[in-house]
């Protein structure tokens, strides 16, 4: 489905707002930092890349969606909404009891989640199942993972990613979100990821570094992801935890703080006011 790039970035710009209205909404810390970071990633895949039926969530011959950080579920939920998989009102129930919408995703609960997440370092490992399923059954679906690079501590992580490529899953695409920030500080004054296309490379995947806020260059790596022969392919996104809001950009105190009112309103303010630059 081909769809302008303007039009990406105000949908992109949208889900960000929802991201905030739900941080602030929602009555419970929600995880802003991060799922601002990936925004960008997830209006591709959902609003131009991935084959999807909305009214039809178990379609068969859908592309399958995995978000292995699964605490930025707000990101998700919001790009299931504006997608019609249920009523955008839904979002300001996140964590309530009885909500549909879970602190972490659950397919057993909401529409439109392929795989429940958050137990970090599994979404590889459950993809690669989903991938080789579907390979067996000969079908070309694809299945995207979207993985935090502090999440790729997780050993499981490296297990999966050797069989991926042992088993030349070409439909499985796993996507790094790398905003260097992971809960507790720095990704590299915990664990340093030095190198670590080559490590990727090394286990036998395509690998291909991107600007993870730039919709052109997100664009063409989902799609040169997807043209793929015989190998996985990582693509390692190049992002900023808390995208779109001054004082959330590259603040880890963001990572699931709740807005004040102040805080909530000064960050509408300046998303409406980059929304005006993309009309």
């Amino acid at each position: 489905m081909d769809v302008a790039i303007s039009e990406l970035n105000k949908t992109a710009n949208t889900i960000r707002q929802d991201i905030i209205e739900i941080a602030y909404k929602a009555g419970g810390p929600s995880h802003p930092g991060p799922a601002l970071s990936c925004a960008d990633i997830l209006t591709a895949l959902y609003f131009s890349i991935m084959k999807i039926a909305p009214e039809n969530p178990t379609w068969e011959l859908r592309g399958r969606f995995i978000l292995s950080k699964g605490h930025a579920c707000p990101v998700l939920y919001a790009t299931l909404a504006r997608k019609g998989y249920f009523p955008y009102e839904w979002l300001y129930s996140l964590r309530r009891l009885d909500s549909h919408l879970q602190g972490h995703p659950d397919m057993k609960k909401t529409p439109g989640i392929d795989m429940t997440s958050g137990s970090l370092g599994c979404g590889l490992s459950a993809g690669l199942g989903m991938a080789y399923y579907l390979k067996l059954a000969k079908t070309q679906s694809k299945v995207f993972v979207v993985l935090g690079d502090g999440e790729l501590q997780e050993g499981a992580v490296w297990e999966a990613a050797m069989s991926a490529s042992a088993l030349k899953l070409n439909t499985l695409i796993a996507i790094i979100d790398s905003n260097r920030l992971q809960s507790c500080g720095a990704v590299e004054d915990i664990i340093p990821q030095n190198r670590i296309e080559e490590v990727w490379r090394g286990f036998g995947w395509n690998v291909l570094e991107i600007d993870g806020h730039n919709m052109e260059d997100i664009l063409q790596a989902l799609k040169e992801s997807c043209d793929s022969k015989d190998t996985p392919t990582c693509i390692i996104a190049h992002t900023i935890k808390g995208k779109g809001v001054s004082f959330m950009e590259n603040n880890n105190d963001w990572h699931q703080k709740i807005p004040t009112k102040e805080e909530y309103e000064q960050a509408k303010n300046e998303l409406n006011a980059e929304r005006a630059t993309l009309l």
